[in-house]
């Protein structure tokens, strides 16, 4: 398995990354504030087993391509350090959300059961987690599915807490982003320093290992 220094920096960063405002924080942002914390803690809940859903669907098919094409596997790894750069460059570019933050309320069957289907079906989630969860696994460290399969339940463990803080604050969050349009867009800039960090950190690890 990873060392305990891998795994306390992937978790710094995957928490760094839940913990900013973004289409998953704000669709439970909706459901609280149209149905109250009851409502965006079952949408929060929803968005996690999709993330597990993911994570175990990424796991399987990433030790696939390692276990038949480990040359294959490094360079999903290095077109994945890549297109953390691109997304990180697009938040940059990103003035702002006109996500509503209001929504029609729903029974609490049909908000978790959308949630996953919000999680499962945004192609950006997938794309994230094929070029996040391949730069911390260390072949030499164990079978890579296992590691892969402990780094998306990781993902997904640190969205909860942060997603359960928007829906029990989602009143004060709602006043604060009416109050303050900009920040949004300085989120954004945030994540994409993030983003374009942990892809130039990929590209660092492999000029250096090689």
């Amino acid at each position: 398995m990873p060392t305990l220094e891998t795994l306390l920096l992937f978790t710094a960063a995957a928490f760094a990354m839940n913990a900013m405002p973004g289409p998953s924080n704000l669709y439970v942002l909706s459901r609280s504030i149209a149905q109250g914390a009851g409502a965006g803690l079952v949408a929060a809940a929803g968005l996690a087993s999709g993330a597990l859903i993911h994570a175990a669907m990424t796991a399987a098919g990433l030790a696939a391509i390692f276990a038949y094409s480990p040359a294959l596997y490094g360079l999903l790894k290095l077109v994945g350090g890549a297109y953390l750069v691109w997304l990180g460059i697009q938040y940059l570019r990103t003035r702002g959300s006109d996500t509503p933050l209001a929504a029609a309320p729903k029974s609490l069957r049909r908000i978790y059961g959308e949630s996953i289907a919000v999680e499962l079906l945004n192609p950006k989630t997938a794309l994230f987690f094929l070029a996040f969860l391949p730069q911390f696994v260390d072949p030499a460290a164990g079978p890579v599915g296992p590691q892969l399969l402990l780094l998306g339940a990781i993902v997904a463990a640190t969205a909860v807490p942060c997603d359960m803080a928007v829906a029990l604050g989602a009143g004060a969050v709602a006043r604060f982003i009416r109050r303050n349009p900009t920040v949004l867009r300085w989120q954004n800039r945030l994540s994409g320093s993030i983003l374009i960090g942990l892809g130039a950190w990929v590209a660092l690890a492999r000029r250096s290992g090689s």
